[in-house]
Parts: structure tokens; C-alpha cells; sequence
């Protein structure tokens, strides 16, 4: 399916916003290295990312170890609230497997958090000390082009780190079965990727929010490698979508990481990073850098102008009442969890 092109804005006092990255919110299309006049750069693909995506891939693989040997470390010392929620993980060799799931879990999420974060220091108002044209003396060392490109490589690396542990959740399923090994593949398949079919506990919604960010999360990464086919209008609005990607994450991780599972100092952390995306957020639909985009002064004469001027004020409102709520939750500690052991929590979280 292809896209007429949309038609050209009236100029405007700021540039306008570049060609959006994969994950992350609209950051511009990269041009890689000095460009000298009338030179074409070849377009990004994903083979060329994949590779460029190896380096960040190795710092993830061993923050990845890192995590999973400060669960393992603190499920056997039975420090844990893991322990606390499933007493019989006490095991720590038994259900290493499930552990190495959770430290990819959250490796993906943090992978995520950069990303989005890079997407909107991209996208939005650029501040003075990011250069976007190249390294200068006291500034960042590195360029803007080099930026958007570990935006890109990031957010390859996010979608590897999600799938990986979804896929160790399906293989942890598998060695506890005591079927036999078609079926017992069959079920974990079935429980680990098909909506609804994990059916025990806090899983039964906490699984399926993570089985959306995963299936969201594929298609809207690797749609910009095709972005030239489906049209920039497209590209821009399912590109917008992916922030829905990194809000299923985070709820999935609230919902069913068993690491915050009662209110402390390790959830509020994860609280305490959601401030500066809903900030840079609120910046970038504050000071977008389309005319198309901006909050007039009062709405248009049309129906059309006046729906338009609604919904991009309704979004600015949204975005800095959530940023309040997160500055609530993160001062006073408490965003309405758990905060003492159920006496029986087998009912609640089991994972058999």
C-alpha cells in the first residue's frame, strides 16, 4: 500500500522535523559521516543496523549477566520479595531459567527507556549541547547523525531483549512440565504468546500486556525500513505509536515483576524514571518543530481545525497531568500496590 505524499506545509521560523527513527518518537532520518554538496547518502537498512547494532548488543548481553547475577545472588541469600511472593523459588538452581527471563525483562525495559529517550531528544526542541551536525570543541563527543543511529540500534536491540525473554518465560515452562514434549511445547507456546492463554493469577492480564508490547513493538521498529513504501504521513503516525509500546512495558513490569512486586524503594526507582520521558514528552508537544503541530492561539473557523486544536490540547493536558501524578507517586512512595504479603500467595502469582 502506498501513501500520496503529503502536501508541503507553509514555511515556517523552525525547521522542519526530519524523518523519525524506528523506536522512540519521531527522531530524523540519519546521514551518516561529513556530506559534501550534491552527495546522496545511501538510506539506512537493516542490514546495515543489524551490524551497527553489535556493539550495543554486547554492553546489553553483559548488563544483561549483571542483572541475572544480583537475582541469583539475592533469591539464594533469600533477600529477595521474589522469594516472598514464590516461596518455592527458594530453589535457585531449579528455576535459574526463569531468572535469566527476568534479567532479560529487565534489560529490555531499560534498553526502552533509552531509547524513548533518545527518540524525543531527537525529535524535540534540541538543546544547545547536542550537536546535530557534528562534534564541536566542548560539546558532546558525539554527532547527531551517530545519535539517531544508536536510536536505530537500540531499538533492534530492544526488540531482540523482549523477544528473548518471552522465549526463556516459554522454555522455564517447558522444563516444569511433566507432559509429554509436544504437549508440554504446545502449552507453552500457547501461555507464553497467545492472549488469554496463560491463565493463572496476576497473569492473566499482566502476560497478554506484555504479549501486546512485543507484537507492537516488531512491526512499528521495522516499519521504518519501509517507510519510503507506506508514505512519511503513515510512517509519522504509526511512529507516534510506539510510546503506547514503552507504557505495555512498564505495566507489565508493575504488574508482574515479583522484583517490585511490594511498594519500596526498587518500584518508586522505576517510577522515579518515567519523569523525564513525560517531561521531554510534554517539551516536544510544547514545542514541536511542525507548524502542522503547534497549539494555535485559538482553533481554526472549520470543524476540522477546531477537532485538530482539541486533540492536540487535550494530548499537552494528558501528558502534564501524568507527569504531576508521576511526580505524586515518586515523592510520596506509594502508587496504590501492595505493601504487606497476602498470607496465601500461591493465588496471586503462580507460575505452574
Amino acid at each position: 500500500m502506498t501513501n500520496p505524499p503529503p502536501a508541503p506545509e507553509p514555511a515556517d521560523t523552525a525547521a522542519p522535523a526530519p524523518e523519525p527513527a524506528p523506536v522512540g518518537t519521531e527522531a530524523p532520518a540519519p546521514v551518516e559521516g561529513p556530506t559534501s554538496p550534491g552527495t546522496r547518502q545511501p538510506r539506512p537498512t537493516l542490514r546495515s543496523d543489524l551490524r551497527a547494532s553489535l556493539p550495543d548488543g554486547l554492553v546489553a548481553l553483559a548488563v544483561t549477566a549483571a542483572v541475572f547475577a544480583v537475582l541469583y545472588v539475592r533469591i539464594r541469600d533469600k533477600s529477595s520479595s521474589t522469594v516472598s511472593v514464590m516461596p518455592f523459588m527458594a530453589d535457585v538452581g531449579g528455576f535459574w531459567m526463569y531468572f535469566l527471563s527476568q534479567a532479560f525483562g529487565w534489560s529490555a525495559l531499560l534498553w526502552a527507556w533509552g531509547t524513548v529517550i533518545l527518540g524525543l531528544l531527537l525529535s524535540g526542541p534540541r538543546p544547545g549541547r547536542l550537536p546535530l551536525s557534528g562534534p564541536r570543541p566542548g560539546r558532546l563527543p558525539l554527532s547527531g547523525p551517530r545519535l539517531e543511529r544508536l536510536h536505530r540500534t537500540t531499538s533492534l536491540n530492544t526488540i531482540a531483549l523482549i523477544a528473548a525473554h518471552a522465549l526463556l518465560f516459554a522454555a522455564e515452562l517447558i522444563r516444569h512440565d511433566t507432559a509429554g514434549w509436544n504437549s508440554a511445547l504446545a502449552t507453552a507456546l500457547t501461555e507464553a504468546f497467545v492472549p488469554g492463554g496463560y491463565d493463572s493469577g496476576t497473569g492473566r492480564i499482566a502476560i497478554p500486556v506484555g504479549q501486546a508490547a512485543l507484537y507492537l513493538a516488531v512491526p512499528l521498529g521495522l516499519l521504518f525500513y519501509v517507510r519510503h513504501r507506506i508514505g512519511p504521513r503513515t510512517w509519522r503516525i504509526l511512529h507516534r505509536c510506539v510510546i503506547v509500546v514503552y507504557v505495555l512495558s512498564v505495566w507489565h513490569t508493575l504488574l508482574y515483576g515479583t522484583n517490585v512486586w511490594y511498594d519500596g524503594w526498587f518500584r518508586t526507582s522505576v517510577w522515579l524514571l518515567q519523569l523525564p520521558i513525560a517531561a521531554l514528552l510534554l517539551l516536544r508537544l510544547l514545542r514541536p518543530a511542525r507548524r502542522s503541530e503547534k497549539l494555535s492561539a485559538r482553533p481554526g473557523d472549520s470543524s476540522g481545525s477546531r477537532t485538530g486544536w482539541a486533540l492536540r490540547l487535550g494530548g499537552r493536558l494528558t501528558v502534564a497531568g501524568v507527569l504531576v501524578a508521576l511526580v505524586a507517586v515518586v515523592v510520596s512512595g506509594n502508587d496504590g500496590g501492595r505493601t504487606v504479603p497476602p498470607d496465601d500467595t500461591s493465588s496471586s502469582h503462580n507460575h505452574d
